[in-house]
């Protein structure tokens, strides 16, 4: 064998070996993470995060969206697209592949209250909470969608005894945790402020 050829098989044996580990891990997603929508201080506090590499992200869509274009049914690749939209401020296309994923698995309550997000960064309010609420009333216990219910009340449609009631449901399903602390204090000052 030509050492031209040689070194030719282990670059493309390199790529291929690059392309298949870059799909399994956009497979594998974030899960568990939760999404809030954003509204300043309203996301829990944690360690400061690297800026993602918005070359590898732009990679990382373009081989969903292959992977979508040849099986459209394909739930994990349609939701990481959703994910990686939604982290790159692409509401319009998180939208889509959100649209796309439900449409097949109208059920998943972290999908349509991520889609929710993605309406409010829109300006299309009433739609992030119909989508909120459909999440809760496919998934009683989610909490996030309940959390978000109050969140756009409250700073988008200045509903606040909407979040007040938006809230106070939120705490029937979490009423011990940290941020059901928080939501509880905020109940209580803006009970004060209405008085």
């Amino acid at each position: 064998m030509k050492k031209e050829t040689a070194i030719l098989a282990i670059v493309i044996a390199f790529l291929v070996g690059f392309i298949t580990g870059a799909t399994v891990a956009i497979l594998r997603g974030t899960k568990g993470t939760e999404k809030v929508a954003g509204v300043p201080g309203s996301q829990m506090a944690s360690a400061p995060q690297q800026e993602p590499d918005l070359t590898e992200m732009n990679l990382k869509i373009k081989a969903l969206k292959d992977i979508v274009k040849k099986d459209p049914k394909n739930l994990p690749a349609l939701e990481e697209l959703g994910n990686l939209y939604f982290d790159t401020g692409q509401p319009k296309e998180s939208i889509e592949a959100y649209t796309q994923y439900l449409a097949i698995k109208p059920e998943n309550a972290n999908v349509r209250t991520d889609m929710g997000i993605m309406y409010r960064a829109m300006g299309d309010f009433d739609r992030a909470i119909e989508e909120f609420k459909k999440a809760a009333q496919f998934d009683p216990k989610h909490v996030n969608s309940r959390y978000n219910i109050g969140i756009v009340l409250l700073h988008d449609k200045n509903d606040v005894q909407g979040a007040i009631k938006a809230w106070e449901e939120y705490l029937k399903v979490d009423s011990a945790s940290e941020k059901a602390q928080r939501v509880r204090a905020q109940i209580e000052r803006m009970k004060k402020m209405g008085k």
